[in-house]
């Protein structure tokens, strides 16, 4: 079965299929901060041996600013927001 679309978002930016605006998204990712971000992610699951290696497993920082190994799934899903 074919996904419909709901609405249509007719504002630049958007997903024309889902509606959603993306521009907010590609502004904040873009960002010097968050590009140190994932840099320094992407240096430490290197560093670890999980980058690449389809092992499930990503970098996570803790409260404490730490870098813990955690199951992707778990990492990705924590950081939604909860409504």
């Amino acid at each position: 079965m074919k996904n419909t679309i709901k609405a249509k978002n007719k504002r630049p930016g958007s997903n024309k299929d889902t509606g959603r605006d993306y521009s907010y998204d590609k502004e904040y990712q873009s960002s010097p901060e968050r590009k140190k971000y994932r840099a320094e992610l992407n240096k430490a699951n290197r560093k670890s041996g999980t980058y690449g290696n389809k092992d499930g497993k990503d970098m996570s920082h803790t409260k404490s600013g730490k870098l813990v190994k955690k199951a992707q799934s778990k990492n990705r899903a924590r950081n939604r927001s909860k409504k």
